[in-house]
């Protein structure tokens, strides 16, 4: 009945599921993801050598491990992208449940690796961060919630999703980890937004925002380091803020050339939360120019799927992912150049680690299927309808 009514895409009986995913997939969101981990790569080979000589490694220690991690990312997001939504919403929320307990556990299980922050699970031969893992289930989770809730007679999803959002938060916080717990919030009110959330409530949730940042300004010692390093005036050079600070002011327009540069040798994490400055220390700012473009068309084409979409849950999972994809990726440039106070946030599929990158992977897996295509997908067809 709903094909009599609202027409539908012609569906190819049989067609073997290569075929069918290749005609349905974003292909120019799918070979900017490719292009970004290729990008990765090439800085790893650039950032990563000083690393691994003073930790006694090989020069490519860590690009090695890097392609091995990528490789699986890679897989992940391809298998994922060629799933059913259906069953990409079981796994995810089978994945959220299992980084939820893995998450709570952190307090009693976890390491800091000496970085103040008890994040990581220590595998002996890599270490684990659920975080990473419950950002893509948890939008998916939050999703079929808020959908839920808007069937006839439905559940209080939005309720549920709220204060699932908010246990989560307070656990992150708690590591402290104030940037994963600001980016899993950002992504639940962007879902929510969509979702018709008044503007009231939306405002009132900006206060709480504020007032719970100055709280823990008040009672945690490294949140306020922070801020007042991101306040300062002054930045003091010997700092990693003071480094890639340099280096991007060194880069210029075109860098200063392969291999060239100077920071990696400075920064402790100029592979991971800094690596954009060793981008622009040797590319210049062509390259990361280039890079802000690649994640732009990833979450540009997607909304611009999404807003076709007929179906509420594919509609919101789909917006959360892409939203948080792009603003981690803004929050990690905004850090490097100080327009943000420093978060420990990677670039996705551009810095190293390997939760990072297969996580990464897995959500654009995620988003790779839900805006795939869909005989009676896109919500056009009624509001063409609706002015005839």
């Amino acid at each position: 009945m709903t094909e009599m009514v609202y027409g539908a895409v012609p569906v190819r009986d049989g067609e073997p599921i290569l075929p069918k995913w290749w005609r349905t997939v974003d292909r120019w969101a799918l070979s900017c993801v490719l292009i970004l981990f290729a990008v990765g790569m090439l800085l790893g080979l650039a950032a990563s050598p000083p690393l691994a000589a003073k930790n006694g490694f090989d020069a490519f220690h860590y690009v090695q491990r890097q392609a091995f991690f990528g490789g699986l990312a890679l897989v992940a997001m391809l298998l994922t992208s060629m799933m059913s939504p259906t069953l990409v919403r079981r796994l995810a929320v089978l994945g959220f449940v299992l980084s939820f307990v893995a998450l709570a556990l952190l307090p009693f299980f976890g390491t800091d690796f000496g970085k103040g922050a008890t994040r990581w699970y220590s595998l002996g031969f890599a270490s684990f961060q659920p975080s990473e893992f419950l950002k893509p289930g948890f939008m998916v989770a939050a999703a079929w919630m808020m959908a839920a809730a808007t069937e006839i007679n439905g559940p209080p999803g939005k309720s549920w999703s709220f204060a699932l959002c908010i246990s989560i938060v307070l656990m992150l916080a708690m590591q402290p980890d104030f940037g994963q717990a600001c980016l899993v919030l950002f992504g639940w009110g962007v879902m929510y937004f969509v979702a018709g959330a008044p503007m009231v409530l939306l405002v009132g949730m900006a206060g709480l925002v504020v007032l719970a940042g100055t709280f823990a300004y008040s009672n945690s010692e490294h949140f306020a380091r922070r801020i007042d390093g991101f306040l300062s005036v002054d930045v003091d050079p010997t700092t990693q803020l003071g480094y890639a600070t340099n280096a991007i002011r060194e880069g210029g327009l075109f860098g200063v050339g392969v291999g060239e540069g100077e920071v990696k040798w400075s920064l402790p994490d100029a592979h991971t939360d800094f690596i954009i400055a060793v981008a622009a220390e040797e590319y210049g700012l062509i390259m990361v120019v280039c890079i802000i473009a690649l994640y732009t068309v990833v979450v540009v084409r997607s909304l611009l799927r999404l807003v076709r979409e007929r179906d509420p849950f594919i509609r919101l999972a789909g917006t959360g992912l892409a939203c948080t994809f792009g603003v981690q990726a803004m929050i990690n440039m905004g850090v490097a150049v100080r327009l943000l106070p420093a978060k420990g946030m990677t670039l996705p599929f551009v810095s190293y680690g390997g939760s990072s990158v297969i996580a990464s992977g897995i959500a654009v897996g995620m988003l790779l299927a839900f805006t795939r295509s869909r005989p009676q997908g896109e919500i056009s067809d009624i509001l063409g309808r609706g002015r005839r």
